[in-house]
């Protein structure tokens, strides 16, 4: 990520275009998480209403190897 997050658009763009960039369907991000895909389409759609821990689980799931 080349800026910081300030708004929870910018957390919601990031989120989809993190998904989308490693291959994942919501379904398949929900499996991997283990959630279900309607799930995963509310987060992306609202990420300021979602625990700290859940997205810290769809994030770790798309983290880049370092």
């Amino acid at each position: 990520m080349d800026y910081p997050l300030k708004t929870v658009e910018q957390l919601r763009q990031q989120l989809r275009s993190l998904r989308k960039s490693r291959g994942l369907t919501q379904a398949r991000l929900g499996e991997l998480i283990g959630v279900t895909q309607a799930r995963v389409v509310e987060i992306e759609a609202n990420p300021g209403s979602v625990s700290l821990q859940q997205i810290m689980q769809v994030l770790t799931r798309w983290a880049p190897a370092s």
